[in-house]
């Protein structure tokens, strides 16, 4: 005889009950002609940035090696990057994962995460596979009702501190997205958004700072999880059963019902995203830009700076030790992403190389490097993720910066089109970047986005 736990089983609460239908008819209804311009714009320059940093993600030889490993049978979903079409399934779980692999990809701040990522591949890999022609206008709506879905989501979560932003909340978004392009109907669309949200993963913080690849497959398995959630729905095996009250709200921390429905058609979360200008964690932005900031103003070379002391907030004190093991690693310390900025005068794919990671003088720097905690600026969140740096030199003299948000927050020196476009052209060359915004402003006007996503790099 074994012991056994008593678990009783929840109620689900009606107003988060109400709060999915409403998101199921918001993504079911949204039409993309009816969206305000600022949207449009904003999702194509997304779009152009996101696949074009996922096709640079491809190349990189950790994503090789993984593509050898995974078996890739021919499909009709496109593998950026590659050259190739693959099953949905595949497309999402590589497409996600070289995504998220350079520290690159789009955020938002008010969601406290990546909702684009969690939501475009699992969009482009559910319209690759339809066995009916996908107007462009469809595919944008499903992305900009999935994004404002998974925001809305990543908003009310109450994330315990031991976890990482990806892999869980932007499930359903996923999903959202996924039962619209799956032509299912309001109700249907609320199921697949919830079943969806049934398949998260456990994200610790600690297996991203000690640099295991795995993390990268966080957000990859979320656009999975919307192409199973959307499966299950249409075959009616789902339904709006409140089952995200129990992941998000109870395995991952909790969740307030109250932002779900918060200006859902009139607010728009994806005009409210940042472009990563640093290859790395965007809490390490701030302090990087403010060293590029003092080097330019003062004219100084990197010997004449002793060490540097980062005041930050609360959620980057976690990115606080030196750490070099692995890329991911890397990005994720804030100590080696100073001495980059402080070496290399940028933070790019490059400085996250062996040759950088193992370089004694970048090390010896990353070890000058002082994190404190201002308790100060934890008040400005998430409105501002502000960080102070002071570079102390050699002569004995002290410098500060303060900054309050990343270059390439909406409200801190946005990108504009021609910075964006010219980022994915560093990255991916230029012929292949324009591949990638003609594709991307060609979407509206198409009638079948199937034949349109293979011109891809």
């Amino acid at each position: 005889m074994t012991d056994s736990i008593s678990v009783p089983a929840s109620v689900p609460d009606p107003e988060l009950l109400q709060a999915l239908r409403t998101a199921g008819r918001f993504a079911a209804d949204l039409r993309w002609s009816d969206l305000p311009a600022e949207v449009q714009a904003r999702t194509g320059l997304m779009l152009v940035d996101l696949l074009g940093v996922t096709v640079a993600g491809a190349r990189t030889a950790e994503l090789k090696a993984l593509q050898r490993a995974w078996p890739v049978v021919e499909g009709p979903a496109v593998l950026l990057g590659t050259g190739r079409s693959t099953q949905p399934d595949t497309a999402a779980w590589l497409n996600g994962a070289a995504a998220c692999c350079l520290e690159l990809d789009e955020g938002n701040k008010h969601a406290a995460g990546h909702p684009a990522a969690h939501v475009v591949f699992a969009a482009l890999a559910q319209a690759g596979a339809s066995e009916q022609p996908v107007p462009g206008v469809e595919l944008l709506a499903a992305v900009v009702a999935g994004y404002e879905i998974a925001s809305r989501f990543g908003r009310a979560t109450r994330r315990r501190a031991d976890l990482h932003t990806h892999g869980h909340w932007g499930a359903t978004g996923a999903g959202a997205a996924v039962g619209r392009l799956r032509g299912l109907t309001a109700e249907q669309v609320a199921a697949s958004t919830d079943a969806a949200a049934g398949l998260v993963y456990a994200t610790p913080w600690s297996v991203v700072l000690a640099g295991s690849f795995v993390r990268n497959l966080w957000a990859a398995g979320s656009n999975v999880s919307g192409l199973v959630g959307g499966r299950l729905a249409e075959a009616g095996l789902s339904g709006v059963e409140g089952t995200v009250g129990r992941t998000l709200g109870e395995v991952v921390g909790g969740l307030d019902v109250s932002p779900l429905a918060d200006g859902l058609g009139q607010r728009w979360d994806l005009t409210g995203g940042y472009v990563k200008r640093h290859s790395s964690c965007s809490y390490t932005h701030p302090a990087a830009d403010a060293v590029l900031t003092l080097l330019e103003r003062h004219e100084l070379r990197p010997d004449a700076v002793d060490r540097m002391v980062v005041a930050t907030h609360r959620l980057s004190m976690p990115l606080a030790a030196v750490s070099t093991g692995s890329r991911l690693a890397a990005m994720f310390s804030l100590p080696y992403v100073m001495a980059v900025a402080l070496r290399a005068g940028v933070v790019g794919p490059g400085e996250l190389s062996d040759a950088w990671r193992t370089d004694p003088e970048v090390i010896a720097a990353a070890h000058r490097v002082q994190v404190v905690h201002d308790p100060a600026l934890d008040a400005r969140l998430p409105d501002e993720r502000a960080a102070r740096v002071t570079l102390v030199l050699r002569d004995g003299r002290e410098l500060v910066e303060e900054v309050p948000n990343p270059v390439g927050d909406v409200g801190h020196h946005p990108f504009t089109a021609e910075q964006v476009h010219a980022k994915v052209a560093a990255l991916v060359g230029a012929d292949d970047a324009r591949r990638v915004r003609r594709t991307v402003e060609a979407l509206a006007d198409t009638p079948d986005v199937r034949p349109l996503l293979r011109k891809l790099p």
